[in-house]
């Protein structure tokens, strides 16, 4: 167990989020009393004090009763993020001091610093927005938020490649994402929305009219508002019926316009779902951009995950789509899978650099607390980091001979290795909804059981999370509120 005892402020969320980066899966508890500390315990005692106009930031360590590390900010007045917030300053202080001292004794690495957010591209267009140069952005980076001089630089330059994607910010503008919360089975790392269709099947005839009522009542809400993205996730779109499915994408179109669409997803996720009928469907319906995601090509891993289906599987699909006519394909993997080590990753990354997929997108295996995992991780064999990130730097070279280039970024509570996802993609097939959606800078209405709408007043730069029930039978009982939900948001943009 990790005790905290913290004197002078009570940021206890912050300093939790930093401390678990470094003791991955112990228990964390702050106590009101520092003399309660068992002598077998860690004691992380973080105090701030106020020095005239000033204040600073001292970290003490200590094991067994004794100090074995400690840090100071000796003036938060120094500290400079882009803003002049004494509030700001303040928590940045205090997290630096901790970060200093526990990076002296721990066995883990932070490579983000003293970041713990999921969207830290975010700090970065923040920054360029306030017109700061590019070398003054890093040093914040580096010296402030404690980042890697690597991770830094990466993340400069996917903010540089999103921009005019993203810019000028309108708060007539929106996409859509539309929530299929339906899958053959569900994965253990899986915290999404999925329904088993094997107990659910009954329920998507109804669903799909829910959901075409909730669009229909969303295009009067947006009338005056000009539609931008459409994303089809889940869960796995491609489980349901192709009847289903194509009756979804029709009505988008009879209700928003194909031609006001700029681009147009359908997550095809698990080859286990697509068939030749329905691919041939999503290419009459003008889908250009599709995921076909094998998370690894080893088949022992697939079996172990839950998936069912092959790697051999996998490949057949991916040439029956591009025989079809598909000339964007995004495929995910996963860093970190259990019982994988480096060979494994490489036979993965063997295999789709032959396929050559327009879009990439490597993620780095999180312990997601609703998923199977967490309750099973025990029984499963986990690389430490060191494997895990070169892990992900064998998949960054493979993905730059591939011609492909690192254009969204995100990270995920409990990510093994403290580490990242990142999506590469060719130039010109970048995914605009995945940079609107990470980068928190429009308006996205989401429909469905499950989705999460963010309503974006860019004259505030701040957003209104507004969420749908996650519950299938909740969502069909419920629609109309699901509506009346985001409307009340909507008509304050």
């Amino acid at each position: 167990m990790i005790l905290v005892y913290l004197e002078g402020h009570n940021y206890e969320y912050e300093v939790r989020e930093l401390i678990k980066l470094f003791f991955f899966g112990k228990e964390i508890k702050f106590i009101k009393d520092e003399k309660a500390c068992n002598e077998y315990n860690i004691l992380i005692k973080n105090c701030l004090r106020k020095a005239k106009d000033d204040y600073f930031s001292l970290t003490e360590i200590f094991k067994n009763g004794k100090i074995v590390s400690s840090s100071s900010i000796e003036s938060i007045n120094n500290i400079y993020v882009g803003k002049d917030d004494l509030n700001k300053k303040i928590k940045t202080g205090i997290k630096q001091s901790i970060y200093e001292a526990i990076s002296k004794i721990a066995k883990l690495e932070a490579p983000w610093g003293i970041l713990t957010g999921v969207r830290p591209v975010k700090i970065v267009h923040d920054l360029m927005d306030k017109q700061i140069k590019e070398e003054g952005i890093y040093d914040i980076l580096k010296n402030e938020y404690k980042l890697y001089p690597d991770r830094a630089r990466l993340i400069i330059d996917v903010a540089k490649k999103q921009r005019s994607f993203i810019y000028p910010l309108s708060k007539d503008r929106f996409s859509l994402y539309i929530s299929i919360p339906f899958c053959p089975t569900r994965c253990i790392y899986c915290s999404f929305p999925s329904n088993s269709l094997e107990v659910s099947k009954k329920y998507v005839d109804e669903y799909t009219e829910k959901l075409i009522y909730e669009l229909t009542e969303i295009k009067k809400i947006m009338k005056n508002k000009n539609i931008y993205t459409v994303y089809i996730g889940g869960g796995t779109p491609t489980a349901i019926p192709t009847e289903n499915l194509n009756k979804i994408i029709k009505s988008i179109y009879n209700l928003f316009g194909r031609e006001n669409i700029e681009e147009i997803t359908v997550e095809a996720g698990r080859p286990d779902t697509l068939t030749v009928e329905k691919l041939q469907m999503l290419r009459e319906n003008y889908i250009e951009r599709i995921s076909i995601n094998p998370q690894t090509m080893n088949l022992k891993t697939l079996e172990t995950i839950g998936r069912m289906h092959t790697d051999k599987d996998i490949i057949r699909t991916f040439n029956l789509a591009r025989e079809i006519g598909f000339s964007n394909i995004n495929m995910d993997i996963i860093m970190g899978l259990p019982g994988e080590d480096i060979n494994d990753v490489k036979n993965t990354l063997e295999i789709i650099s032959e396929l050559r997929p327009e879009n990439l997108t490597v993620h780095t295996l999180a312990v997601k607390r609703v998923s199977k995992f967490r309750k099973t991780i025990d029984a499963y064999s986990l690389k430490d980091q060191n494997t895990i990130n070169s892990m992900l730097e064998l998949s960054k070279k493979y993905a730059k001979n591939m011609g492909l280039l690192p254009y969204y970024l995100y990270r995920q509570k409990q990510m093994l290795g403290n580490l990242e996802n990142i999506g590469y993609s060719i130039e010109g097939k970048e995914c605009i909804y995945n940079m609107l959606i990470m980068e928190e800078r429009e308006t996205i209405i989401a429909l469905g059981a499950g989705g999460v709408s963010k309503i974006f007043y860019p004259n505030e730069n701040r957003f209104e999370r507004v969420p749908n029930v996650k519950s299938l039978k909740d969502y069909l009982l419920r629609t109309e509120e699901m509506v009346e939900r985001k409307r009340k948001f909507i008509d304050t943009i």
